[in-house]
């Protein structure tokens, strides 16, 4: 159920990149003013995610979910009936705001039903979900949007999600708080605010881990943000095409190779400490080569093989987000934990759609296409800046056995 709840999720999130081109030839807006819309939900997403992680760690997160489900699907449909920049704007920001309570419940709500021995695997498997909305959204998307008008998508995902809640509220079931680890916490036993601020400032691993999504979610949302808009305007393809293709390759390699990640992950957990955190070093690093090669590539088989490869590596990184977060995490800190990785990540996230507006607009070269370019390539020092963190975590990790 929580697959299928992940899986709108991340269809309504790609639904407006898909629709950049036709937003720009509707209402005649500039690179900066698209990387506003794009920005828009990731700003509120990173603002409320602080808040929805002590909700996730106080209140049933069975409610929570179907809750969030519900509020961002209704901003979702209302996306639909905007008629300029700042209404559009708002619209993808409150939907920001509705999505952030997902996931810091789901997360730790999953991982009351799986321990350290299975927990990469899990979390690996909902995070195929991301990749299978992304494409399937971005590439729905944008063939409804050019044969029926850029409104239609939001007309399908929105009552899509609420029919998904319903769904939610015969069938989803809650765990007790540390089932997994075979502990239980009774709500008066359940850690203050100021409690878990201090599990959680106390561990650096903790905030590099977070450091390494700022980097990694920059580099990730210029992907998911700009990619149709690059296909078209460096390969020419047509619309519809460039949202299936600017998607599809990434992220079907990234479903692939997230799974065996986790599995990877599992296995290297259990035979040294950090061995979630080393598989998420190696895709960084390989990926980050392949960051650069899509930038520069100059046709299109290079370009698709560069994205693969892309995704490949982002499904190594993408498999222990959470699940290293929460091998030195309590599971009363855990939603907490995780509302702050995504408010740290998603920060990154909503800086990275401005940054490749700005350069594309303002850039030195003499074509905006060219622009685009090297803005997409600096994401390849952002990855290697995100295993630093990661490498540096892993050794304090390894040394105080936390």
């Amino acid at each position: 159920m929580l697959w299928l709840v992940c899986f709108v999720n991340y269809a309504d999130r790609q639904a407006i990149s898909s629709v950049l081109p036709l937003l720009r030839e509707h209402f005649g807006f500039q690179a900066v003013e698209l990387g506003v819309i794009a920005s828009a939900f990731a700003w509120f997403y990173a603002g409320a995610a602080p808040v929805a992680g002590v909700a996730a760690d106080w209140l049933p997160r069975r409610y929570l979910i179907i809750v969030a489900c519900v509020v961002w699907s209704v901003f979702t449909l209302m996306t639909a009936w905007c008629n300029g920049l700042w209404s559009l704007v708002s619209a993808r920001a409150l939907t920001g705001l509705g999505e952030a309570f997902y996931f810091p419940a789901a997360m730790a709500l999953l991982s009351d039903y799986h321990d350290s021995q299975t927990r990469s695997r899990a979390l690996a498997i909902h995070q195929s979900a991301v990749y299978a909305g992304t494409i399937l959204g971005g590439w729905l998307a944008a063939e409804l949007a050019q044969h029926s008008g850029w409104q239609t998508p939001f007309h399908l995902f929105g009552p899509g999600g609420i029919l998904v809640a319903i769904m939610l509220i015969l069938w989803l079931r809650e765990p007790r708080r540390g089932a997994a680890e075979n502990t239980q916490f009774k709500g008066e036993s359940a850690l203050s605010l100021v409690d878990t601020c201090r599990v959680i400032v106390r561990l650096p691993v903790a905030w590099l881990l977070m450091g390494a999504f700022f980097c990694s979610n920059f580099v990730a949302v210029i992907f998911l943000t700009w990619t149709p808009v690059f296909l078209v305007e460096k390969f020419h393809y047509a619309v519809g095409v460039a949202g299936l293709t600017g998607t599809i390759f990434i992220h079907l390699a990234s479903a692939f190779s997230v799974l065996f990640a986790g599995w990877l992950a599992d296995l290297l957990s259990r035979r040294r400490a950090g061995g979630r955190m080393l598989v998420q070093v190696i895709g960084l690093v390989v990926g980050s080569g392949f960051v650069f090669w899509v930038a520069t590539a100059n046709t299109r088989l290079a370009l698709i093989l560069a994205m693969m490869g892309f995704g490949a590596g982002k499904g190594f990184y993408d498999s222990g987000i959470f699940a290293s977060l929460y091998d030195c995490i309590e599971p009363r800190a855990r939603g907490t934990a995780a509302g702050l990785m995504n408010t740290v990540g998603w920060f990154g996230g909503a800086l990275g759609p401005l940054f490749v507006g700005i350069v594309t607009k303002y850039g030195r070269r003499p074509t905006m296409t060219e622009n685009m370019s090297d803005a997409i390539a600096s994401g390849s020092i952002i990855y290697l800046t995100a295993a630093g963190c990661i490498v540096f975590a892993l050794v304090l990790f390894r040394r105080r056995k936390i």
